[in-house]
Formats: C-alpha cells, structure tokens, sequence
C-alpha cells in the first residue's frame, strides 16, 4: 500500500480549483505588496486551522467538517493535484483524468486531516517572505514549533499570490519538497499497479 507524506508535511498539497496547471500564467514575479500579503496569508491560516483543532468546544467531527472546509478553500488541490500525474498526463483518457481530480480532494483531506490533530498545540512563526519565480509565488519562510518540545520545524510556504486571492501551491519541511516526494509516490504506485488502481485506492481511502 502506498505510504502518504507525513501530515506535517501534507498541507502542501491542499488547494481549491483554480485555473488548469497547463494554462498559461503571466511572466511576473510576485510584488513586494504580494509578499507581504502572503505572509499574513500563511499566518492567519495557520492561526485558523490549529485554532479550530485546539477548540474544546467542537467534537472531533465538528473540527474535521470546519478544518476540512478550511483546507478546501485555501490549499490549491486541482493544479497541485495535476502536478502529481504530470509524467502520466499525455498517456490518459479524458475519463481518467476526469475520475482522477474528482477523487482528488477527498482523498488529500481525508488521508491529511486527521493527522493534524498531533500538532493542534504548535505555533507557527513566520520569518520571512521571498518571492519565487516569475509566475507570481511567494515563499513564506516560518518556523513551526514541536508540542512535544523537540526542535522547531523549518517550514517553506509556497503560495499562488497573484490570483483573486492568496493560495498555498506547495511545502517545503526541513528540506523535503512535499509536492515532488507526493509526485514520486504516485509514480511508484502508477508503476506497480496502473493509474485507474491509483484512483480506485484514492476513493477508498479514508
């Protein structure tokens, strides 16, 4: 069975639709105004997903159903997701693809949300922002504190800035690019079992 990225790590990949990762995106690199605005972007999120998990007054459903939510409307699942299957996209039928990004969210939030709740006591501090590329992202440098009193987690916000609104695109832990480690786990498995097995094993997962 494929193994998922550790759940510290899994924020990474959590998005809302926006527009297909092949579609063409403006040259620009983000603006000092963006930057700034991402950084508050990462902190308020954070500040919102491990507030609602350290609420005592919701059940753990009730947490899962507001965190979920949180996660869909600020994480960029649809084109992180298309990333994931970027090295098996030309052999796929539009059936395929199409089941793939339907089972797509779920999966992610529900093989991530759960495991959250072993960092609902951390705090996240954000040091600082550095734009990234030339198609408007941001990296959001913090530092992540350990409940359990080991080191802080270096952690590396990538977020889509020049859209409507702010989106996380990617996460980068101590130095483990999450999208490309997730990407490398779906390769193995696509290899080993064949993609339609991939998105069958996605819709069962829970």
């Amino acid at each position: 069975m494929m193994k998922p990225v550790t759940l510290s790590l899994a924020l990474a990949l959590m998005t809302v639709p926006v527009a297909p990762v092949w579609a063409q995106e403006p040259a620009a690199a983000a603006t000092p105004v963006q930057a700034e605005a991402a950084g508050k972007f990462v902190d308020r999120l954070a500040n919102r997903a491990f507030g609602i998990l350290r609420d005592d007054s919701l059940s753990r459903d009730d947490a899962r159903t507001q965190f979920r939510a949180l996660l869909r409307e600020n994480f960029n699942l649809d084109e992180a997701g298309l990333r994931l299957i970027r090295r098996h996209r030309a052999s796929l039928t539009p059936q395929q693809l199409s089941a793939y990004r339907a089972a797509l969210p779920d999966f992610l939030v529900n093989t991530y949300s759960d495991r959250l709740y072993d960092y609902a006591d951390s705090q996240v501090r954000v040091i600082r922002t550095a734009p990234r590329g030339t198609r408007g992202d941001v990296d959001v440098f913090s530092s992540v504190s350990d409940p359990k009193g080991g080191k802080p987690i270096d952690a590396i916000w990538t977020v889509k800035a020049n859209g409507p609104k702010p989106l996380i695109q990617n996460l980068t832990v101590n130095g483990v690019n999450i999208s490309l480690t997730q990407e490398a786990d779906f390769n193995a498995y696509i290899e080993k079992n064949g993609f339609d097995a991939l998105v069958n094993f996605m819709r069962q997962a829970k």
